[in-house]
């Protein structure tokens, strides 16, 4: 297992607004990833998921859409806040967390 070393606090603060624009361009990204998936995935004519006050769903469509949307945006989430504390890293030689 690789370790990233830990980063000073001067890194971290620099990074913070990168994190930030990062954290908003992956829920985005993460959004259309979901869309998608959704949109093959859901049965019928419905290319919108279910949201939890949408009366017309079944609690488990609106859990399963629910759950799909969650790993989706973790994934999504982590590979782009990962991406960017490496690209920092090799921008700036400090690793950024921890």
């Amino acid at each position: 297992m690789v370790r990233e070393e830990s980063g000073s606090k001067s890194a971290k603060l620099l990074y913070r607004p990168i994190g930030l624009v990062s954290s908003v361009i992956a829920g985005i990204l993460a959004g259309q990833v979901f869309k998608q998936v959704w949109k093959r995935a859901a049965p019928g004519n419905n290319e919108d998921a279910p949201k939890a006050l949408e009366s017309e769903y079944r609690v488990r469509d609106v859990l399963l859409a629910a759950a799909i949307q969650g790993a989706i945006f973790g994934t999504v989430k982590a590979l782009v806040d990962r991406g960017g504390a490496r690209a920092f890293q090799k921008w700036f030689g400090e690793w950024p967390g921890d």
